[in-house]
């Protein structure tokens, strides 16, 4: 990696740094005032997002400020790995709630893969469906799954369901990872390495148009590898069959190509001790404030009630099925 990537990297570090001690000042000042009659504790007062150029952050932004106005809850988003590290606060309270990849969410209720043990977490819906990018250069002469070998490629950050998947899709495509050098950046290190050629490829998951991927191609060509039906069947013969595939709108990121690809659900989880007032509160705000997000978050748009409810195998928390009653009444 080279010594202006690195400096870039330190003074980010040490801006995020000053950020996050400026966030918790301000919250302590605002916690006796703020928080409304449905507040919990401390602790919770964050809903865990992801990168902060990828979809999970920008569509948490916007749900925090809508459940400050609608609920009076003192809550912000937090930048983290994505899935996995998402998952893992929401289970031991340190988020309230949380954005996870439904094939990650599967194995945190069950405690396998990242997960040692059965995580107590629950879904409020179904948000939206993700889709799998793997990102090069347009002039890059990486033309298949199977041309990654050899070369620099990103996976994701580390407890991040990009890696998650990234690894089940090299392993049903018969690419070892010790073919790769993976140095393991989040979205927005990834962009920057692609863009200074430290890498020659990289993995992400997330809601279309992904924001950071959406700048990178309006700075460089960029193209989409392909992810066909036999690699998404292969993939999902061991992973409980969550996986679909489908296309890359054409003109995505300024792609013309028609680009197949897998997708994988989103849900929004929440700690199964969540009192059930408050989760049936923030389902209720997540679906009448749908068109106040999905101004600043496309994705946001494809939240429908009628799809919501199915997070299999993960639970409805009893909060989110109450609203799902009351709102058929």
């Amino acid at each position: 990696m080279s010594a202006a990537c690195r400096e870039r990297r330190r003074v980010r570090g040490r801006s995020r740094a000053v950020a996050a001690a400026a966030l918790l000042l301000a919250a302590a000042v605002g916690l006796g005032a703020c928080a409304g009659p449905s507040a919990p504790g401390d602790a919770r007062r964050q809903i865990a997002g992801g990168g902060t150029t990828g979809v999970y952050y920008s569509y948490g932004g916007e749900l925090a400020s809508v459940l400050h106005a609608q609920l009076g809850l003192d809550i912000s988003v937090a930048e983290t790995h994505g899935s996995v590290d998402n998952l893992n606060r929401v289970g031991d309270g340190r988020a309230l709630v949380g954005f996870a990849q439904g094939d990650t969410a599967a194995d945190a209720v069950a405690g396998r893969g990242e997960f040692a043990d059965p995580l107590p977490v629950e879904a409020i819906a179904r948000v939206y469906d993700e889709y799998v990018h793997i990102v090069v250069p347009a002039d890059s002469d990486i033309r298949d799954i199977s041309d990654l070998a050899d070369h620099r490629v990103s996976l994701g950050a580390p407890d991040s369901g990009v890696q998650v998947i990234a690894t089940r899709v090299l392993a049903s495509s018969d690419v070892p990872l010790d073919r790769l050098d993976n140095p393991e950046l989040g979205l927005g290190d990834s962009i920057e390495a692609l863009q200074s050629g430290e890498i020659d490829g990289f993995f992400w998951v997330g809601g279309l148009p992904t924001p950071g991927i959406v700048e990178l191609g309006e700075e460089m060509p960029i193209r989409l590898l392909p992810i066909g039906v036999d690699t998404v069947e292969r993939v999902n013969a061991g992973h409980a069959g969550v996986y679909r595939i489908a296309d890359f709108p054409v003109g995505t990121y300024g792609v013309e190509i028609p680009t197949a690809t897998m997708t994988v659900p989103n849900y929004l989880i929440v700690a199964r001790d969540t009192p059930k007032d408050l989760v049936t509160d923030i389902t209720r705000t997540l679906f009448e404030q749908r068109p106040t997000i999905a101004r600043q978050v496309a994705a946001a748009e494809l939240l429908d009630r009628r799809q919501a409810i199915f997070t299999g195998p993960m639970d409805l928390h009893d909060g989110a099925v109450q609203y799902y009653r009351d709102a058929r009444r």
